[in-house]
């Protein structure tokens, strides 16, 4: 099955070689949408001076060329030089019932490539904040439509498990109790876990005479040698918190209704016996140079105030490693062990800079080929009404498990008055999908690098451009098979366009497959939110405007069910492929 546009490329084609000769016939045709039209074709203006012919003339040429001859009713040159096209009603129906017979709804299966995707990446021992949010939901949407489409996606999942602060936590896990109320918090509330390893080890540091707070300090800072030395007994401590923080971070992932698993953990610590080789193969390259005692490497074209030059830090004066050294291990290991075609980063924009530099470093060294590309994907901020970044009234990161907890509660509130009729059970379980639901899409339907004011009221609303308006219509057309009493899936009568409504959502159902192709290649899961809201808004003026279950006649009736379960289906997967859920009712 080949979308309109794809099929009338190549008829466009062959009409310009025939007009101009075989040198052009891989020109662009120039299709684009058209106010009056199906489609409009411009490359007469875009070849005209080239060709040294009036656009209008080689228009009117490439129109007596064309044979679409059962594609088009309507072919006629408008303006200075336009071609549009008008499909024919059978043309459009005969392509929609090859989509409604494709169990994917046309949409390819590509050339599988290995595809690395670094998304989410929360701290151990710390809480997931809203800034968390975009990272986790960008990313794990990306990852189920390049799996969609045919590649082996392997989730990374780049946690912060290793350094410093790890002394100070162990050994405040060590004087609670690993199995006490308070090392539950590492399940419960991170934050205050790790607020009160803090408090602890500010106040030894502080403590005078030294000594007087229990030296917590001094054995925090030996822990960390330990546990970089690999002691054992310190490794089971770290691994206990390791484990606890994973049981909240499965939590977060279950409630937002991400892929992410134990399995796609692939943190800080993975690479911790790789970064003194890291380091020395960079030196005996003669990439990276010692530069006031630290590991450095400087790269064309980087440069800060005033011109100098600005360092990749690779090892650090004290003989500490940082976050350079890690990424260019791990972009090492995901070209040479996982044999990546693409690596994509799914993080904040701010570490555009960093990341190049790495990556420029890595393909220095020899770890990143020409062939492997790797993609970041910038994340914008999350933003307040006061259009500042989203945090607490104190001025702290919005803990993402309350603002989750609170979307639904809102939801549950519109679905209690909307849906009285439902009972409790019902309404929590709608409420969950519509709240959780509500966050992701009002997210996801932003450009991943573009900031958005984080706004629970418009975000839950039934009407709009918003997830639960998506998810009524889905349940609007669940509820048509009920009536009828009917399954969807297995409605397949051929279609039969005799309304403009009909035609038109039509067109929409047949756009899907080179949506979700473009949303695999541009990395923008926003797209798929556009295309989807524009679906359902035909459907809508579509459902007000065609009777489906008193149509005219029984054919109309049955083609007017093939076209509402073919809503269904692309809506069903569209979402999915969001990681949004389809309520049956609403």
């Amino acid at each position: 099955m080949v979308s309109p546009l794809v099929a009338l490329t190549p008829k466009v084609q062959s009409a310009i070689a025939a007009v101009l000769g075989d040198d052009y016939r891989e020109v662009d045709p120039v299709l684009r949408p058209s106010q009056f039209a199906d489609v409009q074709v411009n490359a007469a203006l875009a070849l005209a001076k080239k060709v040294g012919m009036p656009p209008r003339d080689l228009a009117t040429k490439v129109v007596d060329a064309l044979d679409l001859d059962g594609v088009c009713d309507k072919v006629e040159v408008s303006g200075p030089g336009f071609i549009n096209l008008t499909y024919s009603n059978t043309w459009i129906a005969s392509l929609l019932d090859e989509v409604d017979a494709d169990s994917r709804l046309g949409v390819p299966t590509q050339e599988r490539e290995n595809i690395p995707i670094d998304y989410s990446a929360p701290n151990v021992a710390k809480e997931m904040h809203v800034g968390h949010l975009r990272t986790t939901i960008v990313g794990d949407s990306l990852a189920r439509t390049l799996e969609h489409l045919g590649h082996n996606v392997i989730r990374q999942n780049h946690v912060g498990d290793w350094g410093t602060p790890f002394g100070m936590l162990i050994e405040h896990l060590l004087e609670v109790g690993e199995d006490s109320d308070e090392a539950h918090l590492l399940v419960t509330d991170p934050n205050a876990f790790y607020q009160a390893a803090r408090v602890k080890f500010d106040a030894a540091e502080k403590a005078q005479p030294p000594g007087s707070a229990g030296d917590f300090d001094v054995r925090a800072r030996a822990r960390v040698v330990k546990l970089q030395a690999g002691d054992e007994a310190t490794l089971v401590h770290w691994q206990r918190l390791v484990d606890m923080s994973k049981a909240y971070f499965n939590k977060v992932y279950a409630t937002l209704g991400v892929t992410l698993t134990d399995a796609d953990l692939a943190g800080e610590s993975m690479y911790n016996d790789h970064l003194a080789k890291v380091c020395d193969e960079l030196k005996a390259k003669g990439i990276a140079t010692i530069s006031d005692g630290a590991l450095c490497v400087f790269l064309d074209g980087y440069t800060g105030r005033e011109g100098k030059p600005v360092p990749l830090i690779i090892r650090k004066s004290d003989g500490g490693y940082g976050y350079a050294t890690t990424d260019l291990a791990t972009i090492k290991y995901r070209v040479g062990e996982l044999h990546a075609h693409r690596v994509l980063y799914v993080i904040g924009a701010p570490q555009a800079l960093h990341l190049n530099m790495v990556w420029d470093t890595a393909r220095k060294a020899g770890w990143l080929p020409a062939d492997v590309t790797p993609v970041h994907i910038q994340i914008g901020n999350v933003l307040g009404e006061d259009r500042k970044i989203l945090k607490t009234r104190s001025g702290k990161p919005l803990r993402l498990m309350m603002l989750l907890d609170e979307a639904v509660e809102k939801a549950q509130r519109v679905i209690d008055e909307a849906r009285p009729d439902l009972d409790d059970s019902t309404r929590a379980t709608i409420a969950r999908q519509i709240g959780i639901g509500a966050v992701k899409y009002a997210d996801l339907s932003v450009a991943h690098d573009s900031e958005y004011v984080f706004d629970l009221e418009r975000m839950v609303s039934l009407t709009g451009n918003t997830g639960p308006y998506l998810q009524y219509v889905v349940a609007r057309v669940r509820s048509i098979f009920r009536q009828a009493g009917l399954e969807a899936a297995v409605q397949d009568a051929p279609v039969v366009l005799t309304q403009p409504h009909e035609r038109d959502l039509a067109k929409r159902l047949l756009d899907f497959a080179d949506v979700v192709v473009a949303v695999g290649s541009e990395y923008e899961p926003h797209r798929l939110c556009g295309y989807l809201f524009e679906l359902a808004q035909s459907f809508s003026a579509f459902y007000e405007n065609c009777p489906v279950l008193k149509a005219e006649t029984d054919e109309v009736k049955e083609s007017r069910l093939t076209l509402s379960a073919l809503v269904l289906r692309t809506m069903v997967t569209g979402l999915d492929l969001l990681g949004i859920e389809a309520p049956e009712r609403m």
